[in-house]
């Protein structure tokens, strides 16, 4: 469903095609007003900026900032946009 790669300004996550651009979108907005409740507050501190790409292989979102991969993954793994878009 997904990938996660360290980059050169913070974590790239690649998502399949299985997972649309509107859930990735609704993710980041998420994150972006407040209301993201997969990340510890010491992963959001780090985070300095999202960035989304959308191509034929699917989308991806960079993070970037001082985060690790072991947190995004975490993080993804809680986020209940995510398991909703799995059903």
């Amino acid at each position: 469903m997904h990938s996660v790669q360290k980059s050169e300004k913070g974590v790239t996550i690649r998502f399949d095609k299985k997972v649309s651009s509107q859930v990735v979108f609704a993710m980041v907005e998420n994150c972006s007003e407040g209301r993201c409740e997969c990340m510890s507050d010491g992963t959001k501190k780090k985070m300095k900026s999202m960035h989304i790409d959308q191509n034929a292989n699917g989308v991806s979102l960079t993070i970037v900032g001082d985060v690790s991969e072991e947190e995004i993954e975490a993080a993804l793994e809680r986020s209940k946009i995510l398991k909703e878009a799995a059903k």
